[in-house]
């Protein structure tokens, strides 16, 4: 007890300390600022010159398309070959049938789950034809099957060799962290300008995207085959290749399945989004609901993806349990050759009669009778008449008391003492690295020309991460404490999680209308769920005998919350903020589209009118940025964190 007394001592002195010196940065911040409020501003200018040589360098490309050596054997076979995949898939699904594609989900379904997870199939797989949405949602299945197969090809033989390479995982580990702090929208206007507009630049994006998850979680299941089974393999005589395939990757099925499942809700969530680029599927149908503000039409669009996502998420969780050596080991051969003889009947009964259907590629409009769009229509109008001045006064109050306000004073700052407070806070919070690292980014957006869009959408990316948190926060903390709450909240943040960007829209447009406090709405139901759950998960990973021990020395209820869980838990409460940010700053350029204009809007603007390009392409490096900012910021507090508490131990 004496020694952790004397451990905890310079901890609380650096407290204060830390903490005059926060006072300090905001002292010296708000003196600056009424000594320059006004000056050394830098005002966005439509028409820069580098948003023109941009654009010039589109229009290079495409004129050099046909003749330029890089365009011709490097993205030019890049584009055939995707294409060549997606047309392939697109057109075998559509050959099958609409009954031909319900009898091999269900027969799917039945080899992964049992009956349970069959039924599960057949019924998703008709309620999208209900909805009238069949021939919309084959084409977002067969997108995302021909980016999950080109994403699996090149990510799982690249997870397996950073499961066995130090070096090689040390090398690729920062450029997947980058892949993934990239909001979906930035991989957009890149890929129109190498490889045009189309289904093409679609499936590379949500490759790029999708990858990621492919290769880490892949690389995870090979270092996780235990030390002693490789060692064994080897003193046998087995060479390097003969380990890996007899022994690490049947080991690490289970953990390769789950790459497999997260590889495909990964895509799933980007082939929606890829919408703004002509990719074919249920995006085009919320973008056209978006265009003309009918929630109606988005919802059943919405829902239509969610069943989607909800079936490919079962199927492939169950398979990889069934993955699992130990499943495997414990079911002999009978019983597992008369479920794969039964599944593969009923799958080829399916696909025989439905070729036999005199129109068997459009689901029969008889059978067509689910439709939310009047009572959802109706529901807002309802809404506008009789909620309106509710649902504005909420509205104006939170744009005109704290909105307009902060961007007010964020827009009149000298561009310097933004980027010194922003260097002071990282320097207390994270450490020297990451503040250095902080200030380079903002003075990258400042080079890009885009100095007041990018604060603008800062102002917009810290209210929404601060609403994300402390909603995040009392559930999570709700959930942990109560295993009633947790078991009503748990379906809710399943559904949430599997829905793409877009469908958060649509309660905020019903409620608020256009305008940028339905963006923040968003983006806060977006980014919610995550931190749900890791605030839940760190605050139930607090070891039992710390609880104990408190509740030994008479803390209430209050005290036990927050005196030991939230301190204990901090390590995840941090990881819970550094994902809400990453969340709602992928929420960016979807509230662009719903009017929270600034950078986001540069973006949809970029990829839908050619002489904007330029500037889209600019926002678009400039969100990538914002988020590389605050990433290292928020990941930085971690790890110094971690080090302290190493250091204290």
């Amino acid at each position: 007890m004496r020694v952790a007394a004397l451990r905890a001592t310079p901890r609380f002195e650096a407290r204060p300390a830390r903490g005059l010196w926060a006072l300090l940065l905001v002292a010296t911040a708000v003196v600056l600022y009424l000594l320059f409020r006004g000056q050394w501003l830098l005002p966005h200018n439509h028409d820069a010159d580098l948003f023109r040589t941009i654009t010039g360098l589109r229009n290079w490309v495409d004129d050099n398309k046909a003749t330029h050596p890089l365009f011709v054997y490097v993205t030019g076979p890049m584009r055939v070959v995707t294409a060549g995949v997606i047309d392939v898939t697109l057109q075998a699904l559509r050959e099958l049938s609409w009954l031909g594609i319900i009898g091999v989900a269900g027969a799917l379904g039945f080899l992964a789950g049992g009956v349970r997870i069959a039924a599960l199939a057949v019924v998703g797989f008709l309620a999208l034809g209900a909805l009238g949405l069949w021939n919309a949602s084959i084409d977002t299945l067969g997108l995302t099957i021909a980016a999950v197969v080109l994403s699996l090809l090149i990510g799982v033989p690249l997870g397996i060799l950073a499961g066995q390479s130090e070096r090689f995982r040390a090398i690729v580990t920062p450029i997947l962290d980058v892949m993934q702090i990239m909001p979906t929208f930035a991989y957009l206007t890149p890929m129109v300008l190498l490889f045009a507009i189309g289904s093409a630049s679609a499936g590379i994006a949500t490759v790029i995207y999708a990858m990621p998850a492919a290769i880490r979680i892949t690389a995870l299941g090979i270092r996780g085959v235990p030390l002693a089974s490789v060692e064994a393999a080897r003193s046998l005589g087995s060479t390097r290749l003969q380990t890996l395939r007899k022994v690490q990757l049947p080991l690490a099925r289970r953990v390769i399945g789950l790459a497999v499942n997260q590889t495909i809700m990964f895509a799933l969530g980007m082939v929606v989004i890829t919408a703004l680029i002509d990719a074919p599927g249920l995006g085009k149908n919320i973008l056209a609901a978006l265009q003309i503000r009918n929630v109606g039409v988005m919802f059943d669009a919405g829902l239509a993806i969610v069943i989607l996502a909800v079936i490919l998420d079962r199927l492939t969780e169950h398979a990889s349990q069934r993955m699992d050596p130990r499943h495997i080991a414990a079911a002999d051969s009978n019983r597992r050759r008369w479920p794969l003889l039964l599944a593969l009947t009923v799958g080829g009964v399916a696909i025989v009669a439905g070729a036999l259907l005199p129109d068997r590629r459009t689901f029969p409009s008889e059978l067509t009778v689910l439709s939310f769009r009047q009572p959802i229509n109706a529901a807002v109008d309802w809404i506008e008449v009789n909620l309106y001045g509710v649902t504005s006064a909420i509205k104006d109050g939170f744009s005109y008391g704290l909105l307009n306000p902060l961007e007010g004073v964020l827009t009149t700052s000298p561009w310097w003492l933004i980027v010194g407070v922003v260097f002071g806070m990282a320097l207390l919070v994270s450490g020297l690295r990451p503040a250095v690292t902080a200030a380079l980014c903002l003075l990258g957006v400042a080079a890009l020309q885009l100095w007041e869009h990018a604060v603008q959408t800062l102002v917009t990316v810290v209210i929404a991460t601060a609403m994300t948190l402390l909603v995040g926060l009392i559930f999570g903390v709700l959930s942990a404490r109560s295993d009633r709450v947790a078991a009503v909240v748990r379906p809710v943040l399943d559904m949430a999680q599997t829905m793409p960007a877009f469908v958060y829209l649509l309660p905020a447009l019903a409620l608020f209308g256009v305008s940028r406090f339905s963006a923040i709405v968003a983006a806060v139901i977006y980014a919610t769920p995550a931190v749900v759950r890791l605030v839940d998960a760190g605050i139930r990973a607090v070891p039992a005998t710390t609880l104990e021990a408190a509740m030994a020395s008479g803390a209430t209820s209050w005290q036990l919350l927050w005196k030991v869980q939230l301190p204990v838990a901090r390590p995840a409460l941090l990881v819970a903020a550094n994902q809400g940010i990453v969340l709602v700053l992928a929420m960016v350029v979807v509230g662009g589209l719903v009017g929270a204009g600034a950078l986001g809007f540069d973006v949809v603007a970029g990829i839908a009118q050619h002489k904007e390009f330029g500037k889209g392409l600019a926002a678009g490096v400039a969100i990538v940025l914002l988020g590389v900012m605050l990433d290292r910021i928020t990941q930085g507090a971690g790890t110094r964190r971690a080090l302290r508490a190493g250091a204290g131990a």
